[in-house]
């Protein structure tokens, strides 16, 4: 067939095969002419490792340090009539790409949420791994159910106390409109936390831990984002940042336990990016589009990649990391200086739908939005009539 995207509001319904593995190695080239990563992880888990950061992730690991990487993700495999979803095909690539430098890939395609595919894990990390010690948690799902009661919760993306209004981009229309969220209720809140807090990765430390197959001076890592005002009431006093918080909690609890043998938990602050993600979530994509052009412009962008590079070079593998007063490793620090943030609140209060493509780089989000599903990379034949037919 030949694969054209099919968009749909803020999703993309396909992907290119050959697209995401030209994707891959792109992102493996940028850790490649970085040079290596030391002392680096020998045997790294990465849960959620199909796409955005945990796909960088795993890269990094693999081809910083050139570590054995083993994946857990959820993703649609292809039919005769369908194409695969992009995490699948990445997955692909990079298990090539891996096996081609002689690195050890594998993957596990399952609810990572649940005890099953937590025990598979376990096995294949007994069976072929040995010992893992770097865990990378970067999972991003709507929904979770728990394993233990069987009841399936829902996250919400709501403010919480009162209501917020604020500008926003119709992403299908190219529009900047305006979006009023009503607050969450307690339940909603709640069931955000179930979905997007901090208790799956316990139980993931926990299991592997009780397991016996987690180094002693093993490390985690659990992904967040903070952002700052425009991004405040729908991140931070929101649901997803109540969320946040019990990530906190959680990282602190972990890192208790993983301390008193030598290793560390802690949670990681990114910068907002394009991704599967981020592009469901009212106010980003707008103010995503802003920050790339001053960003840009300031010679300071970076993609996702380029973001985990740096966090694996200058925190998870320092030898002296600076951390917040959380307790944070932060890379979110280019996107949070004060004159990019000025800029960007400036533009904030005069873009509008006339004159959206002259102040943002809206263009380049769309750009890098198409990316993630594999389209619009240079030196793809997209017209080329090939078979979404892969083997992971």
């Amino acid at each position: 067939m030949i694969i054209k995207p099919k968009v749909r509001g803020f999703i993309c319904t396909n992907a290119h095969p050959v697209g995401c593995a030209a994707n891959v190695r792109e992102q493996i080239e940028v850790v490649q002419n970085s040079g290596s990563i030391q002392p680096g992880s020998k045997n790294a888990l990465i849960i959620g490792s199909s796409t955005g950061y945990g796909l960088a992730s795993r890269i990094a690991a693999a081809f910083g340090s050139n570590a054995a990487t083993l994946g857990v993700f959820f993703e649609k495999p292809p039919s005769e009539t369908k194409t695969a979803s992009a995490g699948y095909y990445n997955s692909v690539a990079f298990h090539q790409e891996a096996k081609s430098a002689g690195l050890y890939a594998e993957s596990i395609n399952g609810d990572a949420f649940s005890d099953e595919i937590k025990q598979q894990v376990i096995e294949k990390i007994k069976a072929e791994m040995g010992k893992i010690d770097l865990v990378v948690y970067s999972l991003a799902s709507p929904r979770r159910t728990d394993p233990k009661t069987g009841i399936t919760f829902n996250s919400t993306l709501k403010p919480i106390g009162n209501p917020v209004t604020n500008k926003s981009l119709d992403t299908s229309k190219n529009l900047v409109t305006e979006v009023s969220l009503d607050p969450a209720s307690d339940e909603e809140i709640a069931n955000t936390i179930k979905v997007m807090g901090g208790e799956d990765w316990e139980w993931w430390i926990d299991a592997l831990s009780q397991a016996g197959v987690l180094t002693e001076d093993c490390k985690t890592v659990a992904y967040t984002y903070i952002g700052k005002k425009i991004t405040w009431p729908i991140y931070g006093h929101a649901t997803i940042g109540k969320a946040k918080e019990d990530l906190d909690r959680a990282g602190e609890v972990l890192n208790r336990k993983l301390s008193e043998l030598g290793g560390e938990a802690r949670v990681c602050v990114l910068k907002g990016l394009v991704t599967q993600a981020s592009s469901a979530i009212p106010v980003m994509p707008l103010y995503i589009s802003l920050l790339y052009k001053v960003m840009k412009e300031a010679g300071t962008h970076e993609g996702c990649i380029e973001q985990i590079n740096r966090l694996f070079r200058d925190a998870i593998y320092a030898d002296s990391p600076e951390l917040d007063e959380k307790g944070h490793w932060r890379v979110d620090d280019l996107e949070l200086d004060e004159e990019i943030q000025q800029k960007v609140e400036a533009l904030w209060e005069i873009v509008n739908s006339d004159n959206l493509l002259e102040l943002s780089d809206y263009q380049g989000y769309q750009q890098e939005f198409l990316k993630l599903f594999g389209f619009g990379i240079d030196g793809v034949d997209y017209e080329a009539d090939l078979s979404p037919l892969l083997e992971l």
